[in-house]
């Protein structure tokens, strides 16, 4: 078989899909996780639940940055922030739970769900609304 992309080629790709995810995340954020899953996926040859899991810790530093950023500049609600976070923290453990007892198989579907979902969200934005 072919060899595959050098380490190099790897760390580049990789590194450029951080900047350009953590730019979109600390911009927009929405969908930041799904981003980040797919190129775990593509760059790195990750499973799906691997990569979740991976995405989770990416998603982490990033908010922590933006958290950071608008904080400094005094632009938070830190009481409906509080609340959220909470909430978050419940259904990102209930998330977990079900991805590792599910597999990938069933992370796929979700992930596949969820990306589909956008895309017709942002066209019927785009092009209807």
């Amino acid at each position: 078989p072919a060899p595959g992309p050098g380490p190099c080629r790897v760390l580049a790709a990789i590194g450029l899909a951080g900047l350009g995810i953590g730019f979109y995340d600390g911009l927009v954020g929405p969908g930041t996780g799904t981003f980040l899953v797919l190129a775990l996926t593509a760059v790195l040859h990750l499973d799906l639940v691997t990569a979740s899991a991976t995405a989770k810790i990416v998603n982490c530093c990033t908010n922590a940055g933006a958290l950071a950023t608008f904080a400094w500049q005094g632009t938070v609600l830190w009481q409906l922030a509080a609340v959220m976070a909470v909430f978050n923290l419940a259904g990102g453990t209930l998330g977990a739970r079900t991805a590792l007892k599910k597999g990938s198989g069933f992370v796929r579907v979700v992930l596949l769900t969820v990306v589909f979902a956008l895309v017709a969200k942002l066209a019927y934005e785009q092009w209807l609304a």
